[in-house]
């Protein structure tokens, strides 16, 4: 049996570590005390006794756990990423446990009235008498992803504690900068040596994902004139009233809060602005490859058509592909989501087979030549103060782990 008292401190242990990494930097890792987690976790890897264990000069960590058996199984590997989304702050992070949990309000923070209540948040209800780790209202929680590396790391020393299980070759490998887009940049898949890998990155128990968004990220930079308003008759441009024109010509329905499934959206994340200049940031999503095409080309079409209307050049779009969706890429090697559904059905967890409303490292890995799946890690509400997590979730992802290497070991 997975120690729960001993993943609870392990996971707390990893997000008390401010690790937000940030799309404004140009150096790998994008933040500087990324390191700290990333020098924590190489040490603990040869603590529990794995071998191998490196960490580059981009703070990639690679790790390894020998077979325990004679004949030939293909080596697999277990990624998750160690940083946490600059969309909200991930400094200062006060875990709160909720042991048995009844199903009610939870008051995550009195003094600001910030509240976690299943009548907005109905999946809490999945979790009544189990114990979850929610925050303190004030930040996030970095359940996304130092719940999938707490789970890989829990698995590995379990494995080399419990020799009756056999397994082949595992391969583990913990990345930064996921959150920005770079996770898989400079991830050595030759070095990594795994025939596949999944990443422990997904949501709510049993998700079992090959398909993701294909996603770009975009800046339009709209250039105004600023004078005197007193005098700026004929004169001054208000870069703003430009913005606004552009926000409101894209379709207002195709927006994160309005879609769901395999749709997909523009989704306006960042607004700076003057009246000399203004910077819309958005991000691009669409299963569809199609489709993804199709969107960027009504991005470039809209800033043409502004430009053409005010005879000059006051919109610049830079937009640039981020991820592409890994079905293509896992679809030829179904074997490999076969043997993690067939590791749930054997834990009795009921497998849910579904589209990423999102990316992983895994789909940039798939394009490396490294097909990487994408499977629960347990946490609810990324990306915000919202988040939580459920312990049993996070045994349940461990035993997954464990289970999975066990099936692919055994001899055919």
């Amino acid at each position: 049996m997975i120690n729960k008292q001993q993943l609870i401190n392990r996971f707390i242990s990893y997000v008390t570590i401010d690790t937000e990494s940030d799309p404004e930097s140009k150096t790998t890792p994008s933040t500087a005390k990324q390191w700290d987690l990333a020098n924590k976790l190489a040490e603990e890897l040869k603590a529990i006794g794995l071998s191998d264990v490196t960490i580059d000069d981009k703070a990639y960590i690679m790790a390894t756990l020998p077979s325990n058996v004679d004949h030939d199984v293909p080596t697999i590997g277990f990624i998750s990423h160690f940083d946490t989304t600059p969309d909200f702050t991930g400094a200062n992070v006060k875990p709160q446990i909720i042991e048995d949990y009844d199903g009610k309000d939870l008051v995550l923070n009195e003094a600001e009235n910030i509240i976690l209540s299943p009548d907005y948040f109905d999946d809490l209800l999945l979790y009544v008498g189990q114990t979850l780790i929610t925050t303190d209202g004030t930040t996030l929680l970095g359940a996304d992803d130092k719940a999938g590396i707490c789970e890989i790391v829990t698995a590995m020393e379990y494995l080399i504690q419990h020799p009756e299980i056999k397994h082949g070759t595992i391969r583990v490998g913990f990345t930064p900068d996921e959150e920005i887009g770079r996770g898989a940049h400079h991830f050595d898949v030759e070095k990594f040596g795994a025939d596949w890998a999944y990443t422990m990155d997904g949501s709510q128990i049993g998700e079992l994902e090959y398909e993701n968004f294909n996603a770009a990220g975009a800046k339009v930079h709209i250039k105004g004139k600023i004078v005197h308003p007193g005098y700026a008759k004929g004169k001054m441009v208000n870069s703003m009233y430009i913005a606004t024109e552009f926000i409101n010509s894209l379709p207002r329905l195709e927006t994160p809060e309005h879609t769901e499934g395999y749709e997909g959206f523009f989704h306006l994340c960042s607004i700076k602005a003057e009246v000399e200049e203004t910077v819309l940031e958005y991000i691009i999503r669409d299963h569809d490859k199609e489709h993804f095409e199709a969107r960027k080309e009504v991005m470039q079409k809209i800033t043409s058509e502004i430009n053409s209307q005010y005879g000059r050049e006051v919109i610049t779009l830079d937009m640039n592909d981020q991820y592409y969706n890994m079905k293509e890429k896992v679809e030829p090697v179904m074997h490999i989501v076969d043997i993690a559904e067939e590791a749930m059905k054997q834990l009795d967890i009921k497998p849910l087979i579904k589209a990423i409303r999102g990316g992983t490292d895994g789909s940039q890995l798939s394009y490396k030549g490294l097909p990487c799946p994408n499977i629960f890690a347990g946490g609810h509400n990324f990306h915000g103060r919202y988040e939580y997590v459920p312990v049993e979730s996070m045994i349940k992802a461990t035993e997954v782990i464990c289970k999975i290497a066990e099936l692919t070991a055994v001899k055919k």
